[in-house]
């Protein structure tokens, strides 16, 4: 069941919006205003999906509340609930990140019909990483077919394989969406990087596609440093008997790739592939717990702002020759 968290300072509002969603699959919560909205979510955070808040309220109103729920949850689907917003209120909530607007007085049929439409657009917006979602809403043809130079990240949880074997399902997929996948996938999106697939428990990250940026070597490294540090922030939170741990390893390849639109007639994705993919991969899957593994090409579009230290050469599939490897080991 969906959580959905409503906020209004008028009970008979609320009352109302509990009446109108009683046979939905959303588990309803309510606050009477923006504070106790934000306390009702930190406590229910793995459970809510979906904020509702009244524009008018005492203290912050709803679109500053909005604004502070995405900063804690980023994903989260975001209404306001207004008679009295001017267009210079709705510019606001746009900026701000609100995903859609209800207006009172309400149909409840009406009601259900637009929550359930503003729900369906977030989460196929999700399924698009956002860099890519907004660039196809400013630019035509961003998503052209075309070789360039990336760097990727891939990331991947050690000893996962045999975490899964003794962990419930629905903790398990707990763990992966709101301890590894969603904080790390928000410090890739910080610096620039686009989430490009999840494959169990990998996930791979391009920097410098769609949008290439000068420093797209270098912020791929800092965010793998971002990534370790919030890892180990996490797994000396988790508790260790239900078997969790968040350890992971990083690889990260530079090199030219083919980014663009692939997949059948009925699933098609935006990606890319070459063998910087390939390496990426491969320094993933030989980087112990907390490692972080670098191409030489990588290192050296850093500008020197990477501490590391040289490896044995790691031997690629497809290639002939081995190629050198960094262990990073921090900033300079």
């Amino acid at each position: 069941m969906n959580g959905l968290l409503f906020i209004d300072d008028e009970e008979g509002i609320r009352r109302s919006i509990v009446r109108a969603l009683r046979d939905e699959p959303y588990r309803v919560y309510t606050a009477d205003n923006g504070e106790a909205g934000m306390d009702v979510l930190k406590e229910n955070l793995p459970y809510i999906d979906m904020v509702i808040s009244d524009y008018r309220m005492p203290g912050r109103n709803g679109v500053e509340t909005l604004a502070d729920i995405g900063m804690l949850h980023p994903e989260i689907t975001k209404i306001i609930l207004t008679g009295y917003a001017t267009m210079e209120a709705a510019i606001q909530a746009i900026n701000n990140g609100v995903d859609g607007f209800l207006t009172k007085p309400f149909d409840n049929v009406e009601l259900r019909a637009k929550i359930h439409e503003i729900s369906v657009r977030k989460h196929l917006k999700q399924f698009v990483p956002e860099q890519i979602y907004n660039e196809m809403d400013i630019h035509q043809g961003v998503l052209r077919n075309r070789y360039h130079q990336v760097s990727v990240l891939f990331s991947d949880i050690r000893g996962f394989t045999r975490m899964s074997r003794d962990i419930p399902p629905e903790a398990l997929a707990d763990f992966l969406n709101y301890r590894y996948f969603a904080p790390m996938g928000e410090i890739a999106f910080q610096h620039n990087g686009t989430t490009d697939k999840h494959i169990g428990d990998s996930m791979m990250v391009v920097y410098g596609s769609p949008i290439t940026h000068s420093d797209d070597a270098l912020m791929a490294v800092k965010s793998a440093l971002a990534m370790q540090q919030k890892a180990r922030e996490i797994d000396s939170r988790l508790v260790r008997k239900n078997g969790l741990r968040l350890q992971i390893g990083i690889g990260i390849s530079t090199g030219k790739v083919f980014s663009g639109v692939l997949g059948s007639l009925r699933k098609k994705e935006f990606t890319s592939i070459g063998m910087a993919v390939n390496v990426a991969s491969r320094l993933q899957s030989i980087a112990r717990q907390e490692e972080i593994l670098v191409t030489r090409e990588t290192l050296a579009l850093t500008g020197g702002a990477i501490i590391s230290e040289p490896m044995h050469p790691v031997y690629v599939k497809g290639l002939d020759e081995p190629i050198e490897a960094y262990r990073v080991t921090g900033e300079d």
